[in-house]
């Protein structure tokens, strides 16, 4: 299984289309035909090809598994590669492999046999449920019927989360030797009020929140330059609260080498109905203002910062 690249965006999956479907291609760059700005867009949790042997050993229905995905943040950064940047998003559901772990954060609870000893079975994300394979989805309900074996955690890492990282780490290694440096950005999407597994549990939260781990992972230039565009367009905007970044901000970001990584969260009360998981009216709105925050960070020189 490998990556496909396109300079095209193929038509989006329809809300309807939660039906499981074996992923024969776990990743796609959407390229541009010649990449003119130092970004590199990315969307890891918006994948909605959910394997049918995966899907039988849920004990949740289809749309209670989705309730995990970062819903159409793919779609929402869709003018990246119209603009001059790659798009690397993944296919295969957060549910079933999260890229935004470090690749053997596992539960040994959810496995019918001993983990082998280089498993990081003590992280705060192993612990919520919400490792490399989680356990759980967003609202704390367990995922599988019967425990996994470790071969099968192991084949979807091998599957779809070291190809993904392979190809993240392609565009970056890319892009920073074409214009000095490179700028990441790692999009998802948040519930628009704090669940039950949330430091703000029940609280509602901003419209957009910035993570930079603390302002380790990237210039303070990247990050200021897109809350200018979403205050000027009258959102809110939060910074490292209630999310810093996850693997990939702290993973990849090393500005000291001329690589930027900021996580952007977008509040899905904004683009979507949170309950039916379908579009909502502020789909277009946010889509197109999206644009803006990638023109704005095109307008950055990261090789001066």
């Amino acid at each position: 299984m490998g990556g496909a690249t396109s300079g095209q965006r193929s038509s989006g999956i329809m809300e309807a289309d939660i039906e499981p479907c074996d992923i024969d291609t776990p990743h796609q760059v959407l390229a541009p035909s010649v990449q003119t700005l130092p970004l590199v867009f990315a969307s890891p949790h918006s994948g909605r090809s959910y394997p049918p042997a995966f899907v039988a050993n849920a004990r949740l229905d289809r749309l209670s598994l989705r309730r995990s995905e970062d819903g159409f943040v793919d779609e929402l950064i869709a003018a990246a590669p119209e603009l001059g940047a790659p798009l690397l998003q993944a296919n295969f559901p957060r549910a079933y492999v999260d890229v935004n772990r470090e690749p053997f954060e596992l539960d040994p609870r959810m496995f019918s046999e001993p983990l082998p000893g280089y498993a990081n079975t003590h992280s705060p994300r192993v612990a919520a449920g919400l490792g490399t394979i989680a356990r759980v989805v967003g609202n704390g309900a367990e995922i599988y019927r019967d425990k996994l074996s470790f071969a099968e955690a192991l084949e979807r890492i091998r599957g779809c989360y070291w190809p993904y990282h392979a190809a993240l780490a392609q565009l970056i290694e890319d892009t920073r030797d074409h214009f000095g440096a490179c700028i990441l950005v790692d999009c998802h999407s948040m519930p628009s009020v704090g669940g039950p597994m949330d430091r703000d549990a029940g609280r509602r939260r901003v419209d957009f929140v910035l993570g930079d781990s603390h302002g380790s992972a990237c210039d303070p230039r990247v990050p200021a330059a897109v809350e200018t565009v979403l205050t000027r367009l009258g959102y809110n905007v939060r910074h490292n609260s209630p999310y810093s970044g996850g693997f990939v901000t702290r993973h990849y970001g090393r500005p000291w080498e001329g690589v930027h990584v900021l996580q952007v969260e977008v509040n899905r009360a904004l683009y979507m109905d949170e309950a039916t998981l379908r579009r909502g009216p502020g789909f277009t709105r946010v889509a197109r203002e999206m644009r803006e925050v990638v023109a704005a960070l095109g307008d950055l020189d990261p090789a001066g910062f």
